[in-house]
């Protein structure tokens, strides 16, 4: 018996054990596969009625369906209430025309990101808290049917020899995905969704992700060719902030985008994104971030956008960054600008170029001018809690010197965490760098908290 039909016959046990008590309404909930007989029948019966080969449009079948299901419904519905009728055709156009039982989800303005733990469980990041989700898949196989219908499209492919992918819908929003053998729960599958519409600044702001001050600092470094560095934990709004950041790039510059899977939505005109292949079924074929970053600084950019650094691309970015290539933009998992500064240096490593520890960080010292780090706070906000600058070396050591931060104050009654952004009172070694291109730093900026 393989693992995958073992994984569904325990899932199925499992949850004919599970029954949810409604307490408003003092009855028990049939569980979801109980109630999928019905479902199963008219997507048989739909699936049956449509011309497959035809090329049919989302929304031509958001029109035909409910009126192939009314024929059904007149044979099969008889017991069935108005609402039941009613969900089962929404299951269908959601099976066709969707993602199965996530699409709701997906459409929900307040979820930020989907989560599938095998059939059975889904939870969603709403307004900054995780809740579990009512919806379910019918089994395993369902998940592997929805997952091959995201990365399909994209060229890319999951199975047992390749159970891990990254992916993205067509709206930008990020797709990972793990399978058995891999997944002892069955298939998983995790989706970070973007917004519809492109944040720009003052979303940030009115989100007090930053305060006014820091916004008109970062857009002063940008057009100043500061090389940027974003530095934050998973989900702490890394890639976000860099989206909004590019925004400050003019318009009449080159910019090539460097990324796992394209999510990145610039607003210039001239930007060339590039996004990475695994290997083929027999291994072959790969081109990896340090590939694309390499081939990048042949096509005479003005700027180089990594979407995060990872690995040895990390020495191919800083020879870039001190080479030249001003104004360059990345990302990286750390939690603090120290920290992000000592995995550098570890990546740098993974390289595998014998360099002594005191030419990576003059390296990095020259090529990196400030790091942003961006958190994810314990009552879901997100907010930049340092600005740091780095100013060169000292002895063995690389030196930073932050110039704005995060400075809680306490929680609210709802447990909103309270705090507010302030400057250190340290006036920016760059300021004379942005000067030359046109930008002053009002001193008042930098005064401290008084």
């Amino acid at each position: 018996m393989s693992l995958l039909k073992r994984l569904n016959e325990k899932n199925i046990t499992d949850q004919d054990k599970k029954q949810s008590f409604n307490k408003n309404e003092g009855k028990v909930i049939l569980p979801y596969r109980q109630e999928l007989p019905i479902f199963v029948k008219l997507h048989k019966y739909v699936m049956d009625e449509l011309n497959i080969g035809a090329d049919v449009s989302d929304e031509k079948l958001m029109e035909v369906i409910p009126g192939i299901a009314e024929r059904f419904f007149e044979n099969e519905g008889e017991r069935l209430t108005f609402e039941a009728k009613q969900q089962a055709v929404k299951r269908v156009i959601d099976e066709l025309t969707g993602y199965g039982p996530i699409t709701s989800l997906l459409n929900d303005k307040d979820v930020s990101e989907v989560m599938v733990n095998g059939p059975f469980q889904i939870y969603v990041e709403k307004k900054g808290q995780i809740l579990k989700s009512e919806a379910q898949f019918r089994d395993n196989d369902h998940v592997l049917q929805v997952i091959e219908k995201i990365v399909a499209p994209l060229g890319r492919r999951i199975d047992e020899s390749s159970p891990m992918v990254d992916a993205r819908l067509e709206d930008g929003s990020r797709v990972n995905a793990i399978i058995p053998p891999l997944s002892l729960v069955g298939p998983s599958l995790t989706i970070r969704k973007f917004p519809e519409s492109r944040l720009g600044i003052d979303d940030l702001i009115g989100f007090g992700t930053l305060s006014k001050q820091m916004a008109e600092f970062l857009d002063g470094c940008v057009k100043g060719r500061l090389n940027v560095f974003i530095s934050g934990g998973t989900g702490s709004g890394k890639t976000t902030l860099l989206n909004v950041l590019s925004n400050f790039i003019p318009m009449n510059e080159r910019i090539i985008t460097i990324e796992d899977a394209a999510e990145l939505q610039l607003g210039q005109d001239h930007v060339v994104s590039l996004e990475t292949r695994p290997p083929n079924i027999e291994g072959k074929g790969e081109i990896t971030i340090r590939d694309l970053v390499r081939n990048s600084l042949r096509m005479r950019p003005d700027r180089v956008i990594i979407g995060e650094v990872r690995s040895a691309e990390a020495l191919d970015m800083l020879q870039a960054m001190n080479t030249g290539h001003d104004g360059s933009l990345a990302t990286g998992h750390a939690n603090t600008p120290r920290d992000m500064i000592a995995r550098l240096e570890t990546m740098v490593l993974m390289a595998g170029i014998d360099l002594p520890l005191r030419a990576i960080r003059d390296q990095i010292a020259g090529a990196v001018d400030l790091i942003i780090q961006q958190s994810r706070l314990k009552d879901g906000s997100r907010k930049i809690t340092h600005i740091t600058e780095v100013v060169g070396m000292e002895g063995e050591t690389i030196v930073l010197q932050d110039l704005f931060v995060f400075k809680q104050t306490g929680m609210d009654a709802d447990g909103k965490i309270e705090g507010k952004f302030v400057s250190t009172g340290i006036r920016p070694y760059c300021a004379d760098k942005l000067e030359r291109y046109g930008i002053k730093l009002p001193s008042e900026w930098f005064e401290g908290e008084g």
